[in-house]
């Protein structure tokens, strides 16, 4: 397993000895965080009347990536790590989706939405690709270090 995978990554610990992973080491978790920054300063043009409606469902959804990803690496097991990145991945696409809604309510111009839907596939195939890297070895992540005495 090279120290530069996303797999390796996940696995790094914060403090030697500590069973939570350290989400903030994740290229995928960086890239998400971005596009729920981007979402939030997007949003914040859209019409008053959709302020408890897409407003919030966009940057509710957008958060849930994030959040999810960090909570699978501070769990204790890799059932639950692949179960959270699945609920990323769900997530993402429902940020996609209204992303699509908001253009094409005209909320957003096309110019402005592009390059988050860009950035919101590159995100999306960064958790497949982990998700399969796990699958690839038997459906187990590598092994956890020993935690230090």
């Amino acid at each position: 397993m090279p120290p530069g995978s996303i797999t390796y990554q996940i696995w790094r610990r914060n403090v030697p000895g500590s069973r939570m992973g350290n989400y903030r080491e994740l290229r995928v978790w960086h890239a998400a965080y971005r596009l729920t920054l981007e979402v939030y300063r997007i949003t914040s043009g859209f019409p008053s009347a959709e302020k408890y409606g897409m407003v919030s469902q966009v940057r509710r959804a957008a958060t849930s990536v994030t959040v999810n990803i960090a909570e699978g690496c501070g769990r204790s097991n890799d059932g639950d790590l692949r179960r959270f990145v699945q609920i990323a991945r769900g997530s993402l696409q429902e940020v996609i989706c209204e992303l699509e809604l908001s253009r094409d309510l005209g909320y957003l111009a096309s110019t402005a939405v592009e390059p988050l839907l860009d950035d919101a596939n590159e995100v999306g195939r960064m958790l497949t690709g982990l998700l399969r890297s796990e699958k690839a070895r038997g459906g187990r992540f590598p092994p956890r270090p020993p935690a230090l005495p």
